[in-house]
């Protein structure tokens, strides 16, 4: 191992290990007590190891399995396809689809709940601060690996009109029971920004704090209203997002060509 501080040589060591094969993506490295006893140094120098390489997004940590070696795959997510009017209809959402299309095991972690609107909630959906909204949130999984975090929020009397005041996920989408409810949406606007996480960020996603995240706000709308607003938070550099824009037959010309293409090389 080169020159420098222990935890470092043992950091380079294991980045060494997993980028010549020998820790597959989904594996577990030894944990701190371990990696301490089998390179006889202390539990704080094994820890601070590991985290170098979580720093890297080449691991992450889960309670109940230890450190986990990270796909070093970027997942491209078409972000225009769950607004499509054409989409084929299906009883699983857009995360599935994207995640199967690419081979992995989606899994996700739900809740909902009630909640008064805070000050920057209300100015997105337009509603008195302090009105209450149903907030639908949604943590993804890759092959169980944290993958993104999503919250939608959407006007009280609108998630109990439509019936998305479930406690429990739906299957086909909001955005699929919102249409079928009467309340399709018709309008987007999306703001997408890179900025560092933040330590609730960096728990949720078993990265470390100030690792670049996606930030994707989409605000959605029909004639009437604003019908919810979602934030989506992705890891830099395990995502990339894409748009569509068009009509169907132009965006199967581009799918046709990209698709006899390795996506991961179509970048600047």
């Amino acid at each position: 191992m080169a020159d420098g501080p222990t935890y470092r040589r043992i950091a380079d060591h294991l980045r060494e290990e997993i980028r010549a094969g020998k820790w597959q993506p989904g594996d577990r490295l030894p944990s701190h007590t371990e990696l301490a006893e089998q390179m006889r140094v202390s539990l704080t120098t094994a820890r601070n190891a590991i985290q170098v390489l979580v720093a890297e997004n080449l691991v992450y940590t889960a309670t109940s399995r230890g450190t986990i070696v990270r796909s070093r795959k970027v997942l491209e997510s078409v972000v225009t396809d769950h607004i499509r009017p054409d989409r084929p209809r299906a009883g699983h959402d857009i995360f599935e689809e994207i995640a199967r299309a690419a081979g992995r095991v989606p899994t996700k972690e739900f809740s909902a709940r009630m909640e008064p609107a805070d000050e920057r909630v209300a100015q997105w959906l337009g509603i008195p601060v302090d009105s209450w909204v149903l907030a639908r949130t949604v943590v993804q999984f890759l092959d169980n690996e944290p993958w993104s975090w999503e919250v939608s929020f959407y006007p009280r009397d609108l998630a109990e009109a439509t019936g998305i005041d479930s406690p429990h996920d739906i299957a086909e989408g909001t955005t699929r029971r919102l249409a079928d409810r009467g309340q399709g949406e018709t309008a987007h606007r999306d703001s997408l920004v890179a900025r560092p996480a933040s330590a609730e960020e960096a728990a949720v996603l078993g990265v470390a704090i100030g690792t670049v995240l996606l930030d994707h706000l989409r605000i959605g709308a029909n004639h009437e209203r604003i019908t919810r607003v979602t934030r989506h938070r992705l890891i830099a550099a395990s995502n990339r997002l894409a748009y569509e824009l068009g009509d169907s037959t132009g965006s199967a010309v581009i799918r046709g060509v990209l698709d006899q293409t390795d996506r991961s090389e179509i970048w600047f």
